[in-house]
């Protein structure tokens, strides 16, 4: 009831991805992306000696057109990621209420306007979804809806 959506991940099995992706479709979810040239994902490797501002301005000069995702393990470096601004913001690791204090920051930085999406990421499952959902997020991604889904065992015995 909260408007957020569920998303996969890259994380499929091999050889399978095009259909994983299409199951979590059927089952009313959201694919995240399918390969790593969609759009470019800042991660925290990438900013060694770099500050997110100007990777998110680099990234845009050198792929323009093309959606720019940056990964926040912080609060602060949500801040910084709004300042950018970045496209999107995945909010990796981090609690509910964290979660929360940078949407409230979002909000601010961008009052009444369209503000980057924001993305929980990172050890959600069944039991602190709703937690997350309830932050005001527009998206959670889940990689065990691909990579940890169950199988059925289908044999044919003659």
């Amino acid at each position: 009831g909260t408007g957020v959506r569920i998303a996969d991940t890259r994380k499929t099995t091999p050889g399978w991805r095009a259909l994983e992706k299409y199951a979590v479709r059927c089952g009313g979810g959201a694919n995240h992306r399918s390969s790593l040239g969609e759009h470019v994902l800042i991660k925290d490797n990438h900013l060694a000696g770099l500050a997110i501002p100007d990777a998110v301005t680099l990234a845009r000069d050198r792929w323009p057109g093309r959606t720019v995702h940056v990964e926040c393990d912080t609060v602060e470096q949500c801040a910084e990621a709004l300042r950018a601004p970045a496209d999107a913001i995945l909010l990796d690791n981090m609690s509910p209420p964290v979660v929360r204090r940078c949407v409230e920051l979002a909000g601010e930085a961008f009052p009444g306007g369209r503000r980057p999406l924001l993305e929980v990421s990172g050890g959600v499952d069944l039991d602190t979804v709703g937690g997350y959902s309830a932050c005001g997020v527009d998206q959670i991604s889940v990689g065990a809806i691909t990579n940890s889904a169950p199988v059925l065992d289908i044999g044919l015995d003659i």
